[in-house]
């Protein structure tokens, strides 16, 4: 199951009593998709950094290739800062339950 999936799964069950994930469970998925998140931010940078190659050494290829790898690399971007949007919100909404769940523990 994707960890998108997995989120929004633990976001849909009973924060406590029967039915509720474990707390351990919230934190290594939390944990997961904190490192996908990252990844993510990673592969942004990536893009970002290839268009302004692309754009840099324009004068030296032909105007189409340019304009076929900035589209594509535009598109690629889009959708990363999409998946990106919507990972972060899906974890903060996980951790507002993380804190509530600790919270709601007894002093140890």
């Amino acid at each position: 199951m994707p960890l998108r999936d997995e989120i929004a799964e633990l976001l849909r069950m009973p924060e406590d009593g029967a039915g509720a994930p474990s707390l351990d469970a919230i934190e290594t998925t939390l944990t997961d998709g904190y490192a996908e998140a990252l990844a993510l931010d990673a592969e942004r940078s990536r893009i970002e950094r290839r268009l302004g190659e692309v754009v840099k050494d324009a004068g030296e290829v032909s105007a189409h290739s340019v304009a076929a790898e900035l589209a594509e690399l535009s598109v690629r971007l889009e959708t990363t800062d999409e998946e990106l949007t919507r990972l972060r919100s899906l974890l903060h909404n996980l951790q507002v339950v993380r804190r509530r769940r600790r919270a709601a523990q007894p002093a140890a």
